[in-house]
């Protein structure tokens, strides 16, 4: 929704405030006049801070971060719900519940506790307890949806508060002062403006009043929230495309590193082979050479070296030696 102008806000009855004994006298820089015995807003001033908060909330949810709708009274926790639903924050619409924000750490106990009992019904577990323990369970159950049922999905302390009627809910606003968060709130003729942030001058008691502020605020929180969202998930498909290309890129390198060691090591070991079958050749060839030599040195000669070799002369034969006579002849 755009920024509203004078004339919604005229339709709208913003313009109208308390009666004049109700009013608080920070108040005055606020307000217009006085008509039988109401304040009169001033609704320039009125359109200049609503556009100045709507700013400040599209800033914060353009950044991604969260803006807690709270609105108990009856003329605003239909359109506070319907609005938080629509932007994905935060809300609270029944009860506000002491240190929600301050004691968020037991707070966020709570929060797990209604999760635990929501997944156990969702799943059918509670069907199968005993009756007493089943319904003890469930209206548990029932207490923390109605007190934390808005809340259930806040992981942190918020980063803005949007308030409706600051008086009904002083104690928010107290716990908000306290951890210093930005306030955004609708202030009427009878609350104090100080402890507000960006303050949004107008009636807090006209349904009408109260949604068009909401809406208003709402409305650029949800194109802000949801521009954020669809940037934020374009970002992290492209962070995972890249984890997947460098992944990919190191599954190669690894591929191709493992081939050439492989390689290296197929060709180192047919090196080796081819090495072992060398020497082995050279082992047969040793092995047959050694025993030639003595059947050679061995070898008859041949006619030929017969031939060469030089003629021995002959030795006279020895003539017998005569016997020795006997004796006694």
């Amino acid at each position: 929704m755009s920024e509203p102008g004078l004339k919604d806000l005229l339709q709208a009855g913003v313009h109208f405030g308390h009666q004049t004994r109700r009013w608080n006298p920070r108040m005055r820089r606020y307000i217009h006049g006085e008509r039988d015995g109401i304040h009169i807003i001033d609704l320039l001033q009125t359109e200049h801070l609503i556009a100045e908060a709507r700013r400040f909330a599209v800033d914060v949810a353009r950044q991604g971060g969260t803006v807690l709708f709270v609105g108990t009274k009856k003329q605003a926790k239909d359109t506070i719900k319907e609005w938080a639903t629509r932007c994905e924050m935060p809300y609270v619409n029944q009860r506000w519940l002491g240190g929600l924000l301050t004691n968020f750490q037991t707070m966020s106990a709570r929060i797990d506790r209604l999760h635990e009992l929501t997944s156990r019904k969702e799943s059918g577990q509670l069907d199968l307890l005993p009756t007493k323990e089943r319904m003890s369970m469930e209206a548990e159950l029932e207490k923390l949806e109605y007190n934390l049922g808005g809340v259930r999905d806040m992981k942190r302390v918020p980063q803005a508060m949007l308030v409706i009627d600051l008086k009904t809910e002083a104690i928010a606003v107290a716990e908000a002062q306290r951890l210093r968060i930005p306030i955004l709130g609708l202030v009427d003729s009878n609350v104090d403006p100080v402890p507000v942030d960006f303050p949004i001058p107008g009636n807090d008691d006209s349904i009408r009043s109260c949604s068009l502020v909401v809406s208003t605020i709402g409305g650029g929180i949800e194109e802000a929230a949801t521009a954020y969202r669809e940037a934020e998930a374009k970002r992290r498909a492209e962070e995972e495309e890249r984890r997947r290309l460098e992944q990919e890129e190191k599954r190669r390198r690894e591929e191709e590193e493992r081939a050439r060691r492989e390689a290296a090591e197929a060709a180192e070991a047919a090196a080796k082979v081819a090495d072992a079958q060398a020497a082995a050749k050279q082992g047969e060839g040793g092995a047959a050479a050694a025993p030639q030599a003595p059947q050679q040195a061995q070898a008859p000669q041949t006619p030929a070296t017969q031939a060469q070799a030089p003629a021995q002369p002959e030795k006279p034969a020895t003539p017998p030696e005569p016997a020795a006579p006997e004796e006694g002849s």
